[in-house]
């Protein structure tokens, strides 16, 4: 290492930045590996390099491709407060994630308690229908019964009750089962919305355990829509699969 030239080994430190192979954190290991590394490691224009390729929106032109004067470290104390003033951002970025996943979670699961409630609301309306239809069904067969077999006495006092109903026997029949059928529309309903909204509170906690495991991520970018574009390539990785599958076996019978 010591017969290297310190042009030569600026030249390396100069194509690791240029191609994205080294870091800061490179560039801070080399510096405590020996003295005359951590002379080169510190000069200014490596870190300006650094910085412009690190931090593009805070320099439009790059610097110049021949080696400048090596000054003191003013590059790199730019690059650690534009570094800290990053991270900062994307701590705040990262809170502001986990605090809108956490919502998210809570309004999943409001939707979720309102769905239960009406799952058993309908059920319950329903068994009530299913009791009073079975009711005025046997109510139907026993007057039917009373006409035939009981005497005139008994068959007047069926008529009177019968004459009381508002409503005749037949035509409630019908309207309970018109609200037994919608009943269990509306059961099948809740049952689905109720998977649906598990599903979703479930990718929630998914998203937000992702969220809190990936602290410095860059969290500006994220949308409502990653988790579809995921499953649309997941979904264009399965069709590539049984295509290539479907080609391969139709090679086999060639």
């Amino acid at each position: 290492m010591s017969i290297l030239p310190d042009e030569l080994w600026r030249r390396i430190l100069e194509l690791g930045i240029r191609s994205r192979c080294f870091t800061y954190k490179d560039l801070c290991c080399i510096s405590i590996s020996c003295r005359r590394l951590r002379r080169i490691s510190d000069e200014d224009w490596l870190w300006s390099r650094l910085l412009f390729f690190d931090f593009p929106s805070d320099h439009r032109d790059p610097p110049s491709s021949s080696f400048p004067s090596f000054s003191l470290n003013r590059s790199k104390s730019l690059y650690r407060s534009r570094y800290e003033r990053d991270r900062e951002r994307k701590f705040a970025a990262h809170k502001r994630a986990v605090l809108r996943k956490e919502s998210q979670i809570a309004e999943h699961s409001r939707k979720l308690r309102g769905l239960e409630t009406r799952l058993v609301e309908e059920t319950d309306n329903m068994r009530a229908t299913i009791s009073e239809l079975s009711n005025l069904r046997k109510v139907r067969e026993a007057s039917v019964a009373l006409k035939v077999w009981q005497p005139e006495v008994i068959r007047g006092r069926q008529k009177q009750i019968v004459e009381q109903c508002v409503v005749p026997v037949e035509s409630r029949i019908h309207a309970l089962e018109m609200e037994l059928k919608l009943c269990k529309q509306q059961i099948l309903g809740f049952e689905k919305a109720l998977k649906d909204e598990k599903q979703r509170l479930n990718i929630a906690k998914e998203e937000l355990l992702a969220v809190k495991y990936h602290p410095l991520r860059d969290y500006t970018s994220l949308s409502a829509g990653d988790h579809e574009s995921n499953k649309k390539k997941k979904k264009q990785r399965t069709e590539k699969i049984t295509l290539g599958q479907d080609s391969s076996s139709g090679s086999l019978f060639i």
